[in-house]
């Protein structure tokens, strides 16, 4: 009886265990572009200075939104609103919680160098050879992707929709600055690009690209109960777009680690990750 009995005592200390083993994990999913990684990073040191434990795991944008709406992800800061990523969140909304904007100032829409001669998107009716007739895209199941293909339409374009990745558009941007080039890329604010080269976005008079967006927290549902802590910091969490482009610049010199930056933005920035975590 005794064994019996110390068994018993000794598999429910267990099973609390593993209970409270659970209630610490977090499970974060995001795009895996520069802005996204920046602010996952930062969120992820953050909740593991609390004691989770937190799994980040990177996925396409249909494939992060649906990780939270099945509870297979607690939670998402790269959900970009009211046009890039509209159509998951009116599939979706139901089915999860939308915190609100964690960065606000948010845009996209097409760029050009500085001193390009572009000032429209309704330039490239008469000069799109100027650009070979293209613009530079990134994923094709991105949401600035597919609003670029209804700009193309509104606008009555004969330009080219080049699909690729975000690598590869700021590699082509790269080489056409080097060379004194004009080009048309797709483009998001935040992103490391501005802060590195000088760059405009062309004027959308028919607003297509909408007005500014916003980028925002997604939680599963039932985590503000069953996780209150971990929903009251991600409900403060908010960063600058000026931060988030310095530190995504900074990521992309060689040998940078983003966990690094984040530690470092961490620490200079103390003030306001305490206000976080109040």
């Amino acid at each position: 009886m005794r064994a019996t009995a110390f068994g018993v005592i000794l598999c429910l200390a267990f099973a609390q265990t593993a209970a409270e083993a659970a209630d610490k994990q977090v499970r974060l999913a995001y795009v895996e572009w520069s802005d996204a990684v920046v602010a996952t990073t930062i969120l992820k040191q953050v909740l593991e200075e609390k004691g989770y434990q937190v799994k980040a795991t990177p996925l396409a944008a249909a494939a992060m939104w649906q990780a939270v709406a099945t509870g297979d992800a607690d939670a998402s800061v790269a959900a970009w609103l009211p046009v890039t990523q509209a159509a998951y969140y009116e599939k979706l909304k139901n089915r999860l919680e939308l915190i609100g904007p964690n960065v606000t100032g948010a845009k996209i829409g097409w760029a050009v160098p500085a001193s390009s001669s572009l000032t429209s998107i309704e330039d490239l009716k008469t000069k799109a050879a100027e650009v070979d007739g293209k613009v530079i895209g990134i994923d094709p199941g991105a949401g600035v992707m597919k609003t670029s293909e209804a700009a193309i339409k509104a606008y009555g374009l004969t330009v080219k929709l080049v699909d690729g990745s975000d690598a590869t558009m700021t590699s082509a941007l790269k080489d056409a600055v080097r060379q004194k080039k004009d080009i048309v890329v797709t483009a998001w604010t935040p992103h490391w690009m501005f802060a590195r080269y000088e760059l405009k976005y062309l004027a959308d008079p028919k607003k297509v690209f909408g007005d500014d967006e916003t980028v925002n927290t997604l939680a599963r549902k039932g985590l503000k109960e069953e996780m209150p802590e971990v929903y009251g910091i991600l409900k403060k969490f908010k960063l600058s777009i000026k931060d988030e482009e310095a530190m995504m610049a900074e990521n992309e010199e060689k040998g940078v680690k983003p966990a690094d930056t984040a530690a470092k933005w961490i620490a200079a920035n103390r003030a306001t990750v305490d206000g976080w975590l109040k």
